[in-house]
C-alpha cells in the first residue's frame, strides 16, 4: 500500500489515466471543525425552489487566469454548481473524495484558524498539514481521481473566493483536477454551516455522468472519501460520513487518512433515515377501500404533502370512476367545493385530494356531504412530518434518471407548506361527521435502484 492511501486499503498495481477532480462551495467564513494544532510534529510520542445567490446574477469580474486553472460552464438546471478544472483531468474508475475547508485546508473558524488577510492582499489560506499537497501528488501519480467537497453559504465576495481557489490550484501545478461548487440549497448541496446540512447526492451524479461519458465506470470499492463532518464528539456536523453512505464509498477523517490515526468507531448520524420507519400495513383498518356494496360518497384525504395521497387515489378511487378534486390544480377552495357539489349531482363519488389539515376546513366538504344525503369518509395519511419532508426531497432532487426521464420535473415544496400544516393539525373525529375514519400508512414501492435513491440521508434546509 502507497503512503498516500491509508493502512488496511488494497491499493491497485495498475495505473490508471490521471485526474484530480475538487469539489468545493465557496464561503467567506466557514464555521467548520476549528483547526488543530499540526499532529504531524509529535508522532510517535455538520422546498422552495432552488435560488441562484445574487452574486451569479450581478456578473462579478472573474479573477484574472492562474496558469492551467480555468471556471468551466455551471452544471445542473439553475446553474447553481460551479465547474473549474486545472490541467487537463480525465476519468479514472478509482475516487479519491476530500472535503474542502477542515480537511485539505484549514478551516477559518475556531482555534489555529487562518487569520483573513489583510484588505487588499490575496486570500489567506493554509494547507490542512503539510503533507497535503505531497498525499495528493501521490494520488494522482496513482492514477486516482480526486474529489474534494465542502459546500458553506457564499458570505463574501464571490471574485476574492474563486481567487483562493485559483492559489490553492497554483500550489499543484502537477496535478490535474476538476473542481465543484455547490452554491444552493439543491440536489449538489454535501454540507454546510450556514445552511441545513445537507449530504445530497448530486455532484457525485455529476461526476459519475461524465466518467460514463468517457466511458469509464467508478470503482466504488476503489475510492474512498475523506471529511471532517464525521458524528464525532466535538463535530459540527454527521454529514461527510452520510454522504460517503449515500455514495457507497469507504470513509475516513482526515486524521484517519493523512496521520494514519486509528478509525473512529464511536460517532453518532443524526437526523432522520427511513431505516427506522416501521412495516405496517397499507391500510388501517385492512378491508377493501371501496365500500361494498359500491355507493356515490365524499372521501377526504388528510395529511402533509409527499405522502402518496395522489397515489392512492389514481391507484384505487380512479379506477373505479371517483373524482379526483384538487385545490393545487383548481386553485381556491371555493372551485373545489365547486367541483365537488357539480360531480354530486352527476351522480360520481369525489375524492378531496388536499391536506386538510384542519375541522373548519374538512367542514366545507362535509357539509356538502349532508346536502346531497351522500356518506363523507376520511383517510388520515400518517406519515410523519419528516418523512413527508424526506419524500420531497427524493422525487424533487434524487429520483434515479430512469424515472426522472420519464416523469415531470417535480419542485421542491416550501418548507412552510409542512410546519404551517403540522402548527394547524387537527386530529379528524368522527363528530365532525364522517361515516368512518381510515388510516394511510407510508409503505415505499419501486424498483430496486428506487429503494436505493429514496432510502439516501436526504437533509436540506427548506426555510
Amino acid at each position: 500500500m502507497s503512503s498516500a492511501v491509508h493502512a488496511g486499503q488494497n491499493s491497485c498495481s495498475r495505473l490508471y489515466t490521471r485526474s484530480l477532480l475538487i469539489v468545493v462551495a465557496p464561503s467567506k467564513l466557514s464555521k467548520k471543525r476549528p483547526a488543530e494544532a499540526d499532529e504531524s510534529l509529535v508522532e510517535g510520542s455538520k422546498a422552495k425552489v432552488a435560488k441562484v445567490h445574487p452574486f451569479f446574477s450581478k456578473c462579478p469580474e472573474e479573477p484574472k487566469p492562474t496558469g492551467a486553472f480555468r471556471w468551466l460552464t455551471p452544471l445542473g438546471g439553475k446553474v447553481t454548481c460551479l465547474h473549474a478544472t486545472n490541467l487537463t483531468p480525465t476519468s479514472s474508475p478509482k475516487v479519491a473524495a476530500f472535503d474542502l475547508d477542515g480537511t485539505l485546508i484549514k478551516s477559518s473558524f475556531g482555534k489555529g484558524a487562518v487569520k483573513k488577510a489583510p484588505k487588499g492582499a490575496p486570500p489567506a489560506w493554509e494547507w490542512w498539514r503539510d503533507r497535503v499537497p505531497k498525499a495528493l501528488q501521490e494520488l494522482n501519480s496513482e492514477g486516482y481521481s480526486i474529489i474534494i467537497i465542502s459546500n458553506q453559504n457564499i458570505k463574501g465576495s464571490l471574485t476574492t473566493w474563486k481567487e483562493k481557489i485559483a492559489l490553492i490550484a497554483a500550489e499543484l501545478p502537477s496535478v490535474p483536477f476538476r473542481l465543484f461548487a455547490a452554491t444552493a440549497k439543491d440536489e449538489f448541496r454535501k454540507a454546510g454551516r450556514f445552511f441545513c446540512l445537507t449530504p445530497m447526492p448530486g455532484i457525485w451524479n455529476e461526476l459519475s455522468r461524465l466518467s460514463r461519458e468517457d466511458g469509464v465506470k467508478i470503482d466504488h470499492a476503489a475510492s474512498f472519501f475523506v471529511g471532517d463532518a464525521a458524528g464525532r464528539e466535538g463535530d459540527f456536523a454527521s454529514t461527510d460520513r452520510k454522504w460517503a453512505e449515500n455514495v457507497d464509498l469507504p470513509f475516513f477523517t482526515p486524521e484517519e487518512y493523512f496521520l494514519k490515526k486509528p478509525l473512529q468507531t464511536k460517532y453518532t448520524l443524526d437526523g432522520f433515515n427511513v431505516s427506522s420507519l416501521p412495516e405496517l400495513p397499507l391500510f388501517s383498518p385492512n378491508i377493501p377501500v371501496i365500500p361494498e356494496p359500491k355507493q356515490q360518497e365524499i372521501v377526504i384525504f388528510v395529511g402533509y404533502p409527499a405522502l402518496g395521497k395522489s397515489t392512492i387515489c389514481e391507484r384505487y378511487f380512479t379506477p373505479e370512476g371517483y373524482k379526483r378534486v384538487n385545490q393545487d390544480t383548481l386553485g381556491t377552495r371555493s372551485k373545489c367545493v365547486a367541483a365537488v357539489e357539480q360531480a354530486l349531482e352527476q351522480g360520481l363519488s369525489c375524492v378531496i385530494d388536499n391536506t386538510n389539515r384542519d375541522a373548519p376546513t374538512r367542514k366545507h366538504y362535509v357539509d356538502v356531504a349532508r346536502k346531497f344525503k351522500v356518506p363523507a369518509r376520511c383517510f388520515i395519511f400518517t406519515g410523519s412530518m419528516e418523512l413527508a419532508w424526506h419524500n420531497n426531497l427524493y422525487r424533487a432532487f434524487n429520483l434515479p434518471p430512469c424515472v426522472a426521464s420519464r416523469e415531470e420535473k417535480r419542485q421542491l415544496l416550501p418548507y412552510l407548506a409542512f410546519t404551517s400544516f403540522r402548527s394547524g393539525y387537527e386530529e379528524p373525529d368522527k363528530a365532525e361527521g364522517f361515516f368512518e375514519i381510515r388510516k394511510v400508512n407510508w409503505a415505499f414501492e419501486g424498483t430496486e435502484e428506487e429503494r436505493k435513491c429514496w432510502s439516501m440521508w436526504l437533509q436540506i434546509e427548506g426555510k
